[in-house]
């Protein structure tokens, strides 16, 4: 009986470990395909609140994905 138990509990707590892993793919895919949107709306913002213009229009040139190609091992755009 307490094998049963075990058994059922341990299957509970695989199928809430598959819906989180799920819920981040989805999560990254959503962000993947909008994240030139929301660059350029906090872009907008950080502009709205006094900051560099020059660096918006610049980091809104670059696409996404190419902006991923240039940084450095460190993490530091070129």
């Amino acid at each position: 009986m307490t094998w049963c138990m075990r058994k059922k509990r341990g299957q509970a707590m695989t199928e809430y470990i598959i819906i989180v892993v799920l819920v981040a793919l989805a999560a990254i895919a959503i962000l993947a395909v909008f994240s030139d949107t929301i660059r350029s709306k906090i872009g907008g913002a950080v502009e709205e609140l006094g900051g560099d213009s020059g660096k918006k229009t610049e980091a809104l040139q670059t696409e996404s994905k190419q902006f991923l190609k240039d940084l450095d091992s460190d993490g530091a755009a070129n």
